[in-house]
């Protein structure tokens, strides 16, 4: 686990795999807000050519524990941006595009 309080590894592993996404998303299936926060995510990535990722708490016990209560969840960069909504200028200033 890296030293944020992100939900995984930040940092390539010595095998040279692929960087981490820079944006990954905790939500659950049926969720309307995770709905409408990967539509904000997607247009933003898109746009910017940023990678992301989806990933749901109800997969993994810690992380439902973590975070159950504010989903979704976005984090940029292995930290912690949002929750509940995602504001897309704020996503984009955190990206480097604002």
């Amino acid at each position: 686990m890296s030293t944020t309080d992100g939900p995984g590894p930040s940092a390539t592993d010595a095998g040279g795999a692929a960087p981490p996404p820079r944006v990954v998303l905790l939500g659950r299936e049926g969720c309307h807000l995770c709905e409408e926060a990967r539509a904000v995510v997607e247009r933003v990535t898109a746009d910017l050519g940023v990678s992301w990722q989806e990933r749901s708490v109800d997969q993994d016990p810690d992380l439902v524990r973590r975070y159950g209560e504010q989903i979704p969840v976005t984090f940029v960069d292995g930290r912690r941006h949002d929750f509940w909504r995602v504001d897309e200028g704020r996503l984009r200033r955190a990206l480097g595009d604002g």
